[in-house]
């Protein structure tokens, strides 16, 4: 999952596993470049759960697992909100979502 080059020279230092090291260097079009990589080409839907994310870890300073996604998802989208975050981030939905939202890599978590 290689991002073209011209994007790679926008890109803040990351670590081994391709998180940001620094998150304060996160901006949209680091996260556009980060989907990129991850062959994900950012929808609304995508830019809802990654504002999510990102504020969720503002307010908890932890990433929040599938199921306070899925909660959040629900409002919108019903009894279809699992179903969906799976096929938006279908290798690991915290994997991917936190590394195109910017954050650092969590120790831990649960791909729901």
């Amino acid at each position: 999952m290689n991002a073209p080059s011209t994007l790679n020279t926008l890109m803040p230092a990351r670590d081994a596993e391709g998180y940001l090291i620094e998150p304060g260097d996160w901006d949209e079009e680091v996260a556009k470049a980060l989907a990129a990589e991850e062959d994900i080409q950012l929808s609304d839907d995508h830019w809802d759960i990654i504002r999510f994310m990102r504020e969720y870890h503002e307010e908890h300073q932890v990433a929040a697992d599938a199921r306070f996604v899925i909660k959040h998802l629900e409002q919108r989208l019903g009894k279809e909100a699992r179903k969906k975050l799976f096929e938006l981030f279908p290798y690991g939905h915290v994997k991917q979502t936190c590394k195109i939202a910017g954050m650092k890599r969590p120790r831990a978590w649960s791909t729901g």
